[in-house]
């Protein structure tokens, strides 16, 4: 059968762990809209649309970004195989590869991308020519025609074999503090949003996505409502941090920090976010200083080990809770990686890490983490864990149970920690009446991730009744 028109591919969906296990017990209080049984599969008919990983010397890892819809409940869901919680990458699985697919370059790390452009028959040095006019120079090019300079036969090659863009700009929001939210539509026509934030110290900082949603149902976070659609590729996430240099550094100065806190849980796309990762600090290109390329996890305990292994780039962790009771209620990811093991395996892992911190950050909710009893606890419980804590103001957003705290509760914590020997920041809303702000982003829809049983003692303080 010829399959340069026709392209099977076989998707495989498991049980959310974040949400079909709550939806059937007795902890839910609102179930999504899938089938209820624990393991299905579609078959689509599309082609899959770009290769992001070149494949001319043998077998290797290779990433396929599709514009596909199998059915509503598969496209609102990501459903690994078994009813744990979720490790990491599981994808989709492609039994055939297109002819002729095109390369996305933004996916390619400069070894690969010097691979790639030497398979065709040309030199190392076009290829770090062409990485700089894509990353470097303030040129920032995603199209053939931006691409001055260069050979005119590589030119050419590059237009029949290369695609430079992975992303299409859909809209800019302005928030009445000057922070920007930028809407990408990807090539499936699922939407991602981005973030800048200026800063009058003369830092700028781009909010990056890493999913189209995210299965971690963190019951504070706007995002968590969509369940997770499917993961960014690595070309995905890096053109958002192009974009942003490319469209807005004109008015708001040169973009310093990139911060993997938008949409999805980094570490559950790990191949692509550390990939990402180490292509936005390559020094030919965007140049980031691994120190101020921040990348944030909810506690996958295995990937976050994984991740202070292989990247330079910082760490932040977030907390947002003293206790397993609670975090197991806000952060489900908890009932998997209970606070001592997290906790634990950053006090080892931070031994062999020279001049290096990590970031906790703690989402303050009203009357739920904000006591003089939690921020006593979160003292003991980062004791040996060389850190910074940031104190975040929650943003409310639609169907939210919960409230911020007040300034004055948010000032009394931090001075409790301080006291305590912390290092401690206070970080407020930018770009809430924009839904920009931290825990915002996204767009749920009618099918969404169910919000979970409170706990007895919450519910006057999310006044609920008893």
């Amino acid at each position: 059968m010829e399959m340069g028109y026709m392209w099977m591919r076989r998707v495989r969906f498991g049980v959310n762990p974040l949400s079909l296990a709550m939806a059937y017990s007795s902890s839910a209080t609102t179930l999504p809209c899938f089938p209820p049984h624990p393991l299905f599969s579609f078959t689509c008919f599309k082609p899959p649309h770009l290769i992001s990983l070149p494949s001319s010397h043998g077998p290797r890892s290779i990433s396929i970004s599709t514009p596909s819809s199998c059915s509503s409940a598969a496209s609102l869901f990501s459903l690994p195989e078994n009813h744990d919680f979720p490790d990491g990458e599981r994808g989709q699985t492609y039994t055939h590869l297109p002819k002729g697919s095109k390369v996305l370059l933004k996916g390619l790390n400069y070894a690969e991308f010097q691979e790639w452009v030497q398979s065709h028959g040309f030199r190392p040095g076009q290829a770090l020519m062409l990485w700089k006019r894509l990353y470097g120079d303030n040129i920032w090019a995603h199209d053939i025609d931006k691409l001055k300079g260069l050979n005119k036969d590589f030119k050419k090659m590059l237009s029949e074999h290369a695609e430079l863009r992975a992303l299409s700009l859909k809209d800019i929001l302005t928030a009445s503090d000057g922070t920007r939210k930028i809407l990408f539509a990807l090539d499936d026509g699922l939407v991602i949003e981005t973030v800048v934030i200026p800063c009058d110290r003369g830092r700028t900082t781009v909010c990056v996505s890493s999913q189209v949603g995210c299965a971690m149902n963190c019951q504070f976070c706007y995002t968590g409502r969509m369940g997770l659609r499917r993961h960014l590729t690595a070309a995905e996430i890096v053109e958002q941090a192009v974009y942003a240099r490319r469209l807005l550094s004109g008015d708001v100065g040169s973009i310093t920090n990139v911060v993997f806190m938008g949409m999805g849980e980094p570490f559950h796309n790990i191949e692509n976010v550390i990939k990402a990762a180490d292509i936005l600090v390559d020094e030919q290109g965007l140049h980031f200083s691994p120190r101020k390329v921040t990348v944030s996890t909810s506690g996958l305990v295995p990937q976050l080990k994984r991740f202070l292994h292989e990247s330079k780039c910082a760490l932040a962790v977030s907390l947002n809770a003293t206790t397993d009771e609670v975090r197991n209620w806000i952060m489900p990811i908890n009932r998997k990686y209970k606070l001592s093991f997290l906790l634990e395996t950053l006090r080892e892992e931070l031994k062999f890490k020279n001049n290096y911190k990590v970031l906790f950050e703690y989402v303050m909710l009203a009357g739920i983490n904000d006591s003089i009893e939690d921020a006593k606890r979160l003292i003991d419980l980062v004791k040996g864990i060389p850190c910074k804590i940031n104190l975040i103001s929650f943003n409310p957003h639609c169907g939210s149970q919960f409230r911020p705290s007040s300034d004055e509760k948010m000032i009394e914590f931090r001075n409790i920690l301080a006291e305590g020997g912390c290092i401690v920041f206070m970080r407020f809303s930018r770009g809430d009446d924009q839904m920009a702000a931290c825990g915002q982003l996204g767009k749920p829809g009618s099918s969404q991730a169910p919000l979970l049983r409170v706990p007895e003692q919450f519910r006057v303080a999310l006044n609920l009744g008893m």
